[in-house]
């Protein structure tokens, strides 16, 4: 009997030095049946205090004990004594070479003892706190044997035992139930377990090499241990499948290296007798050669028995577990296995042993899939490709799709083995594979997306026939031919693909591998300057525009770092080191382009696409290194920015000069005394030139300038305002000049539209500022009066302009009254108390009613093109409907930004709840979102909306049918207006308790909406708007089943018992919206009378259709009408029966007093309440 495992205890019984005998027949002989067990198994607790350890019996002697060399260094360093094998490999420390010594002295002197030990080790690392007992197995016939070899549960003891053979004993392991429980120390917590996990896997291997020289072929030591890791690896229990199968498949990795050193010893021994039969007749010494020949013929029978073992672990354990149901298992396997193939390829790296791996890269476990690619990294890596052509080619194209795996790191690896295919194997990968595979530099995950652009770098970039030097040739011309040859093969592949138009995220993915051609400004530039000796290398204009934005991403990667937009979930926190390295770059780009980009912006004056990426550069400069010895240079860059600035209106140069401009006026800049006079310079020459202009154009407070002065007008104003944006320039007073254009425009109208558009821009940008610096000092009632006054005044003159004739202009005074609103919105949220009275103002009803009428009118258009799906439309429509959908998605966007930032009320967003499913395609996202952020400001106050909008629509329809319009387009049907609700209720999500309160109210208001000034005395008719409730039953799911209840008194209420029971067809919305609230089928029938596109009443020739209705009410409907049948019924559900039918509908005060709300957050399994406070 093998005592009790302790897992977690590591302290010693020294009352386990005495032995009971016969409570282990580990020698002895005995025939015991299973009732001998059953006893020995209910001992088991007791027993296992009471008995020693196997390892300590009639062997615990100082010298040549198990454990007395590995307990001697334990104690030696001050740690506790360990008694068991388990105990001392848990440890870990240094002692497993002593370990492993002291089990093969013990092994010498008493095997079966010892190897009792050895088998007790691998019960208790499988988590077992049971106990082994063992009887000889000495029958030959072995008729009864199989019989008895069963796993099963014991139901008088309650006890689990496995009873195998393990030649030559019988071993029967017994352990209780509960270790199915799933804790065992393989996949336990926690860093002591780690370790246990690798000690473990480290004594299997120390043992078979410290045996391999001795016991290891005795015929007695592994045949045993084979058989029982085989035999417990096929348990039904998770615990010994999993250990057993480590065991197993690491013990067969020992014996790979047992016989990799046997064929070294047979290849020595036969390079040893060749020498000696090689020599002449008189020396050769026969006997020597007879010795040679029986070693070489010893270790080849020792090497064929140990090829015979590894057979038999693959067969009995391997074929049965690399599909085990544990995916843990599976890995384990997949991961021997591949070490198997590249330790001993003679043997196992074969087409029948590839073939496994093939098949579980399908493994639905990313874990394994994962092992499965790594394995073949190394196989591809050892140049053994040779011998798997055939799996190469069976494979490949899965290879090839692990790519896109939805596990990013096994996509990852996926690359990284297709990169050493690539190099290792020519011809595997066609030119179309290496295309599909090049375009992940693209993708959104930045590590696959890197490793990409190293598998594109290593094969495009780095070819050797790319480098060939010219003959002659001096080192500079060798480099930039080097340089120019790369980024021609970089312009193939990112024109060929045409799958990408922004080099940044090409450039990202290529940093970490191709960081130094990136990182070469000196050679990427002068391939764009003029280079007398390489007239024919020149590049066109097109590769000249792509070396440009390489040369502009690789800056903005140098001074800024990953990740880019869409690359990565947030900035990433550099360490000291990338700091550095981030500066240094900085440092070098700043010297080099200070001095070069002068020169480039002079050659590229007139082209304006590539002037604004040069612009862009010098935002990335490093201040820090600037000093007063570029001065030079400082000057000509600023007066090639003023010359680009005064040639040029286009708004992507204008705003990169605008940037540009603010990065060299900075006040810690040593250039600040250049560039600030140059740039004050160039705005009072602008303002001076349109105020000159504007005082020659204005006649009689009418516009009347000529075309080219109104074209000089326009230029001088886009580049006031793309300057403006970046810095603030009230100074110059412009806001007083867009006020007297708006003003023109206004009263006299005949303003160009550009000129109008331009004016509000500025005069928006003026506002922005003076409300951004406006809290910065203290802040007296008259500076706030005047502010406020000049915020008023700008957005009456924005509401007048939401009536212009154009469009643009309607839509930028829309636009600019969305900035202002909540640029103030955040001022206010924002401000100081002790800066002094606050800017107040609220825009008044008047223009909050001009706003959503302008949404209304300008962005839920073309109803018939927004019911059918994206793709389709543009499909149909093209470029035109895709900018035309944008443009519409912003402008709805800017007034959902004014009822979440809370300037305008919640209610206001009742129209566009109203188009959420008609328009569901084009804006769905965003009146979703907009429904999640109200909620969150109000949840009551937000489902009151919902409520608003259902009603507003639904007694629109009552009008229109009573009106016989019943084909408008302009409402809404009933079946769309169900869905709308379905939707809503569904944005609640699966979280009944936080939603309970208001999804109440939408039902309490529904109903006192239906019935609304119904008697149940006098009335014989339902009420007018009784199909609303058919729609509030989309609600009814996500009530609580005893929220359910206590709605469903509510409504016996308003409605009585008389008329809920009514069977009348004109009834059947309330017997619907009745049987959703009490989970029943009943609702089945009923929706069947419901019309899907009218609310009227269904004909009384549909009633003979359901039979079940008519069932249901020959039953008295008790189902429905008895809540107090359930365990937890409300008080008031039990008393609705003695409650008649002439009481009063209650109100909603006496409804709130009477209901208990719960403000517990809990789930909905845990709620114990019947109750919830429906009252808003």
């Amino acid at each position: 009997m093998i005592a009790e495992p302790t897992l977690l205890s590591r302290s010693v019984q020294k009352e386990n030095s005495v032995v009971d005998v016969s409570s282990c027949a580990s020698v002895h002989h005995v025939s015991s049946e299973r009732n001998e067990n059953r006893q020995k198994t209910v001992r088991g607790k007791r027993k296992a205090r009471e008995c020693s350890e196997n390892a300590k019996r009639k062997h615990s002697k100082s010298s040549n004990g198990s454990l007395g060399r590995a307990e001697n260094e334990q104690l030696k360093n001050g740690d506790v004594e360990a008694v068991t094998l388990f105990e001392v490999v848990s440890m870990g420390r240094n002692a497993m070479q002593a370990v492993v010594d002291d089990w093969i002295d013990a092994y010498t002197g008493d095997r079966d003892s010892a190897l009792l030990d050895l088998i007790s080790f691998f019960i208790q690392c499988s988590g077992c706190k049971g106990m082994v007992t063992a009887e000889m197995f000495q029958s030959k016939k072995g008729t009864d044997v199989m019989s008895k070899m069963v796993e099963d549960l014991d139901e008088d003891t309650g006890l689990q035992y496995k009873k195998f053979l393990a030649f030559p004993w019988i071993l029967t392991v017994t352990w209780p139930l509960d270790m199915d429980s799933g804790e065992y120390p393989l996949i336990m917590s926690g860093l002591y377990w780690k370790r246990f996990r690798s000690h473990f896997c480290e004594f299997v291997s120390v043992l078979v090499a410290q045996c391999q020289n001795c016991v290891i072929f005795d015929g007695y030591l592994l045949n045993t241990l084979i058989s029982l890791l085989t035999e417990l690896s096929d348990s039904r229990v998770r615990a010994f499948r999993h250990t057993c199968t480590l065991a197993a498949v690491k013990l067969l990795s020992a014996l790979v290296n047992v016989a990799l050193n046997l064929s070294v010893s047979v290849d020595n021994s036969q390079r040893l007798y060749e020498v000696e039969l090689a020599k002449m007749a008189s020396k050769r010494a026969s006997p020597r050669l007879d010795r040679i020949q029986r070693k070489i013929s010893e270790l080849q029978d020792r090497k064929c028995e140990i090829e015979n073992m590894m057979d038999a672990i693959f067969k009995g354990v391997f074929l049965k577990r690399y599909r085990d149901v544990i995916p843990e298992i599976r890995a384990i396997c997949m991961e021997e296995l591949t070490v198997w193939m590249k330790l001993y390829s003679s043997v196992f790296l074969n087409d029948s042993y590839l073939k496994y791996v093939g098949w579980m890269m399908h493994d639905k476990q990313p874990d394994v899939r994962l092992k499965c690619v790594l394995g073949l990294q190394a196989l591809y890596q050892d140049q053994s490709s040779s011998k798997m052509d055939l799996f190469t080619i069976r494979f490949k194209e899965r290879m090839i799709s692990m790519t896109l795996d939805k596990d990013h790191e096994v996509a990852i690896q996926a690359m990284r083995l297709l990169m050493v295919i690539s190099q290792s194997c020519e011809d595997v990968l066609s030119p179309d594979d290496h295309k599909n595979v090049f375009q992940f530099v693209y993708c959104s995950h930045r590590p696959l997306a890197t490793t990409a652009g190293e598998f594109l770098y290593n094969r495009l970039l780095s070819n050797h026939e790319l480098s060939k030097p010219r003959d002659g040739a001096s080192d500079q011309e060798r480099h930039r031919e080097l340089v120019l040859a790369r980024v021609r093969a970089l312009i193939h592949f990112h024109t060929e693909n045409e799958l990408h138009q922004h080099v940044l995220y090409l450039v990202d993915s290529l940093w970490d591998s191709a960081g130094a051609l990136l990182k070469d400004w000196t050679g990427l530039t002068s391939l764009l300057l003029p280079h007398t000796s390489c007239q024919e290398q020149a590049l066109s204009s097109a590769e000249e525009a792509f070396v440009i934005e390489l040369i502009l991403a690789s800056v903005r990667q140098a001074a800024e770092g990953p990740p880019l937009s869409g690359r990565g979930a947030g900035k990433k926190v550099i360490n000291t080191k990338e700091k550095k390295l981030q500066i240094d770059d900085c440092t070098k780009l700043t010297e080099h382009f200070i001095k070069v980009l002068p020169e480039l912006l002079s050659k590229y004056s007139e082209d304006a696409e590539k002037l604004a990426s040069l612009l862009k550069i010098p935002q990335y400069f490093q201040t820090d290194t600037c000093d007063h010895e570029n001065s030079q240079c400082v000057r000509a860059l600023l007066a090639e920015l003023e010359a680009a600035v005064d040639r040029h209106t286009d708004a992507g140069l204008l705003e990169a000069a605008a940037r540009s401009y603010q990065s060299l006026c900075a006040q810690d800049l040593p250039w600040h005394s250049l560039a600030r006079p140059s740039f004050d310079r160039l705005i009072q020459h602008w303002t001076d030139t349109l105020g000159t202009r504007l005082g020659e154009s204005l006649s009689d407070g009418c516009f009347t300038a000529n075309e080219d002065s109104t074209l000089e007008f326009l230029s001088t104003l886009k580049k006031l305002n793309a300057f403006n944006v970046a810095q603030d320039l009230s100074k110059w007073s412009l806001y007083e000049l867009g006020t007297r254009l708006l003003d023109v425009e206004i009263k006299h109208s005949g303003l160009p539209m550009e000129v109008t558009i331009e004016a509000l821009r500025c005069m928006c940008s003026c506002i922005l500022w003076k409300l951004n610096t406006f809290g910065e000092g203290l802040t007296s009632r008259e500076s706030a009066l005047q502010q406020r006054s000049q915020l008023r005044a700008f957005c009456e003159k924005c509401h007048r302009c939401l009536s212009h004739a154009e469009q643009l202009v309607r839509e930028q005074a829309f636009m600019c009254l969305s900035d202002v609103l909540i640029a103030h919105n955040y001022q206010l949220q924002m401000w100081d108390s002790s800066a002094g009275t606050p800017l107040l103002y609220t825009p008044d009803p008047k223009l909050q009613k001009a706003l959503l009428s302008f949404v209304v009118e300008h962005v839920f258009t073309s109803p018939e093109q927004d019911t059918h799906s994206s793709k389709v439309s543009e499909s149909e429509c093209g470029d035109g409907r895709l900018e035309d959908l944008h443009r519409r998605r912003n402008l709805l966007a800017a007034y959902c930004k004014l009822i979440v930032h809370s300037v305008l009320e919640m209610s206001m967003a009742t129209e566009l709840f109203k188009q959420y499913v008609k328009f569901y395609n084009d804006f769905g996202d965003i009146i979703k979102e907009t429904l999640n952020r109200t909620r969150q400001m109000d949840k009551m106050e937000s489902a009151r909306t919902l409520v608003q909008c259902l009603q507003q629509l639904y007694l629109r329809l009552k009008q229109e049918q009573d009106r016989g319009n019943t084909c408008s387009s302009r409402v809404q049907t009933y079946s769309s207006i169900k869905e709308l609700a379905r939707r809503f209720s569904l944005t609640f999500g699966w979280d009944q308790i936080k939603s309970r309160e208001s999804l109440a109210m939408i039902h309490r208001d529904g109903i006192e909406f239906v019935f609304k000034g119904f008697v149940q005395q006098s009335e014989k008719h339902s009420p007018p708007y009784i199909s609303y409730l058919t729609i509030l039953s989309e609600f009814s799911s996500k009530l609580l089943k005893p929220d359910k209840k206590t709605i469903y008194s509510y409504l016996q209420k308003f409605a009585g018992e008389q008329v809920i029971n009514n069977r009348e067809e004109s009834w059947m919305p309330l017997i619907y919206y009745r049987a959703s609230l009490m989970g029943t089928a009943e609702g089945e029938d009923a929706i069947s009378f419901i019309s899907s596109d009218t609310n009227k009443q269904p004909s009384l020739s549909n009633r003979s259709r359901s039979p079940s209705v008519r069932q249901v009410n020959s039953e008295g409907d008790q189902r429905f009408l008895s809540p107090s049948l359930e365990p937890k019924g409300n008080e008031l559900l039990k008393s609705s029966e003695d409650s008649k039918v002439q009481q009063a509908p209650l109100s909603r005060e006496q409804l709130s007093s009477s209901l208990v709300s719960d403000k517990v957050l809990r789930s909905s399994d845990e709620v114990d309440v019947d109750t919830v406070d429906i009252d808003g």
